[in-house]
Order: structure tokens, then sequence, then C-alpha cells
């Protein structure tokens, strides 16, 4: 029984059975990062002396039988953009002073705190979050560890690197543009971005109303079980949800046999690769097979680049203008997003916000008519580390090849990134399913089912 392959549902019952204990599974999930991540990337900050004193707590809790929370002992990692009491929050960012008193913990920190979950460690993130590939100046690159010259994705990518190498079974990750999904279907892992307010997050994002918090797991149970834990009100996130009315692990057993699907290759603009497109579309034959309505149609919408640009320049030039020394030091190509940023104006930036809501109300019309929707996750497959953009490629920015993502966070809805093939080169393929604002559950029900009717 080897600790760093299970799932944290797995490791639950192995404690509750007494087959495990959370000290040795720590010990090992540690052990695994200092053996191979130094070719990964996947970890920015590690303290092996606290990851094994919380999961010693947690060992009395089990011996006693009166385990904290739904993941007692269970270790989690941290995306380096969520304050964490006693260690340094650094964003990837060289602007950012590691010596100060770091004191507090984010809502996502303190809820995963309250359960008795073990904090392996932090995971890489560019700087401030800001790109769909994970490298920055201070950490350098991140890797894909299906192949460790290609990128784990981003901007959660050491989140999804560290789950798919077995350097915990679990994370938890932010998603303004696809930062979840694209890193999960980049490294073959469950990805879920929550509806907007579901997991409260504090400080504020800059990138506002696009940004959402979210678990990365290896399977959609474990998802659904770190939203339970972490979809609970916090009063420093005035957007902050209330609480959900049933458990997220309960609705994976609901009949989805009923729902009304709705299938779009490329929702009318997106560019996709035939490989990609092919692996999606067996999947969806499977899926039709299995006795589920499943209908080819694209949303109406229309690609809002623009207004999805103007939004998160906006917010990336807020933030850098507030942060001292922040220009000697910055990402180049972030350096080029502030620069934008600070050209555009208020009604600009209003202008951008009711395209937003027009994304919305399209999306909101369409769920009358359909349950979900897929879709695939990324247009392409994971491509050479250190790249913003595929080398050779006529492209010029990051949001370019992510058009599948940035759509659906200016609709603040639900998304899910699981993981259905591969391709020719063993690559990962991802099948994002979409669902309207408010059903998480019933998005986190249809993968369950599309999980375990693919194996």
């Amino acid at each position: 029984m080897n600790p760093t392959n299970m799932t944290a549902a797995q490791l639950v019952e192995a404690y509750t059975r007494r087959e495990l204990s959370p000290v040795d599974v720590t010990t090992a999930v540690l052990d695994r990062i200092e053996a191979i991540d130094e070719s990964l990337g996947a970890y920015c900050f590690l303290d092996r002396e606290t990851s094994l004193e919380q999961a010693r707590a947690s060992e009395s809790r089990w011996h006693t039988g009166q385990p904290q929370g739904l993941l007692d002992g269970v270790p989690v990692s941290i995306k380096d953009i969520f304050l964490t009491d006693g260690w340094p929050t650094l964003r990837g960012s060289r602007a950012v002073d590691p010596d100060q008193p770091w004191t507090e913990d984010s809502p996502v920190a303190a809820r995963l705190r309250a359960d008795g979950m073990v904090f392996a460690g932090k995971t890489t993130t560019p700087e401030l979050a800001w790109k769909a590939v994970t490298d920055s100046p201070l950490t350098g690159v991140t890797r894909n560890p299906i192949d460790p010259r290609l990128t784990a994705g981003g901007s959660s990518g050491g989140a999804s690197a560290a789950v798919a190498a077995g350097m915990g079974p679990c994370a938890v990750g932010t998603d303004g543009g696809g930062s979840i999904r694209i890193p999960a279907a980049f490294c073959g892992i469950v990805g879920f971005k929550p509806t907007h307010g579901r997991v409260p997050m504090f400080p504020a994002s800059p990138f506002g109303p696009l940004a959402h918090a979210g678990p990365m797991t290896r399977t959609v149970e474990d998802a659904a079980l770190l939203m339970d834990i972490l979809g609970v009100p916090d009063y420093r996130d005035p957007t902050s949800q209330a609480p959900a009315r049933t458990s997220f692990r309960s609705a994976l057993d609901r009949d989805v046999t009923g729902m009304r699907l709705a299938y779009s290759r490329d929702l009318g603009f997106a560019s996709v690769d035939p490989e990609i497109a092919q692996v999606i579309e067996d999947a969806i034959a499977r899926i039709r097979d299995a006795r589920l309505s499943v209908t080819v149609e694209d949303p109406g919408l229309w690609d809002p680049l623009e207004a999805f640009e103007i939004l998160w320049s906006s917010g990336a030039a807020t933030l850098l203008e507030k942060m001292p020394g922040a220009r000697d030091t910055v990402d180049p190509g972030l350096a080029r997003v502030w620069d934008k940023g600070m050209q555009h104006t208020a009604v600009e930036y209003l202008q951008a916000r009711d395209v937003a809501a027009q994304v919305g109300i399209t999306m909101g019309a369409f769920h009358e008519r359909y349950d979900l929707l897929l879709t695939p996750a990324v247009g392409i497959a994971a491509f050479e580390a250190g790249h913003d953009v595929p080398p050779g490629s006529d492209l010029e920015r990051w949001p370019q090849w992510s058009t599948f993502s940035y759509p659906f966070n200016l609709s603040q809805q639900p998304a899910i990134s699981i993981p259905v093939g591969t391709t020719t080169e063993g690559l990962p393929v991802g099948l994002q399913i979409i669902g309207p604002r408010h059903a998480d559950d019933r998005v986190l029900a249809a993968a369950h089912f599309v999980e375990r009717l693919l194996d």
C-alpha cells in the first residue's frame, strides 16, 4: 500500500481502519517531494517539521476516534497565492518582502486547517498568477510530470504537478482565466472551478469578478470532499455565498441520466487541435452509449477576448501599482500587461464588465434548455515549458490559446476538467463540463458519472 498513490478518500478509509497513520502518509509524501521535485519545481515552500507536527496531532485524534473533519490527516498543498499563517506568501514575485510577519490565514487556509488537513507545502505560481503557464523570476519553471520537457500549465501549475506526481493527493488552486482547468487538463487530473463566491477569497483578488478558488485532485470524489470543506462563507469576502444546502459529496450519487447535455466542439469560435477534438468526441460517443442525451449545439457565444483582457490587465495594473519596486523585478510579460492596464479608462473597464454580463445572460438562457455544456477543456495539448505560447505558433499571448476557459470566468459559472484520454504521444486530454451558476453539485455529479463511465 503506497500512500502517495492513494486518493484522499482512500486515505481516510485507511485511517479509519488503522491501516495507515497521518504520520506515515505525510512522511511518504514529503519524502517523495524531496526525491523528485527538484526536476519538476512544483513546490516553492516546505516546512517538514510543521507538516509532521500537524500529522502527529491528527494521528492523536484518530487514535481517540475523534477526527476533526472530513479529511483530517490528509496532506494538501496550498497555492502560493493564499495567505497561510506562519508561512510566507510571495505570489511568485521578487517584489514581495519575505521578511515580514505572516500571521493570517486566508479563508482557504483557515478552512483546511479547521478540518485537520496536513499542509504539505506551498506550490508555485507565475508572478501574481498572471498567466496560464507556471514560471516566474522567483521560482523558475514548473514542469509537467507526464513529460518534464513540457509545461504543467498554469497558473496553478505547481498544484497540478504536485497532485499528478504523487506529491500529495489534493491541492487548492485559483482560476481567473483557466488557471485550475488548464493545468488539470495538461497534467491529467481533476480541476474544479466552482461558481464565483462559492469558495471565499481574502485578500480580494486583483482580478475581481474573474477570480475563483477550487480543488485540484485525482478524483471527482476528492474534489467534492474538498468543496464540502472550502465552501463555507467568510465575512472577509463580501461576494461569498450562503452555505450549500446539501453536501457536495452526497450529490455525486444523484441520477444524471435524465440530464439534457449539449456538446460544442469549438464554442463557435475556438481553435481545436484535431487530435484533441477526436479524443473528446470519442468520450461523447461513450456518454451517448450510456443512454445520456447529448445534442451538438453551440451556446451562441462570441469571442469575448478583448473584454477579458481589459479586465485582466486592469486588475494586474491595480495591484502592481501598489507594490514598491515591482517595476525593477517584474516578469517582462507581466510588465507589458501592467502597461496595457494603465491605459484603460474607467469607461472601458465598465464596458468590459457589461460584456461579461452579456456572456452570463447568454449562457443563462442556454442553460434554460440544457443542464450542462460539454467542451474540450483546452484546445491544445501541453507544449514546451518556459514559453507562454506554443513555440512556432503565430500566437502572441496566452489567452489566445485558452479560449475554452475565460468565457466561463466572465460568466462566473462552475466548470470542471476531467481527464478522458490521451493523444498519440500520451499527453492527457481534458473534458470540460460547464453548468449554470449555483449548479456546482450538478457539475460534480455529471463529472463523477463520466469519470466512472470512462474509467
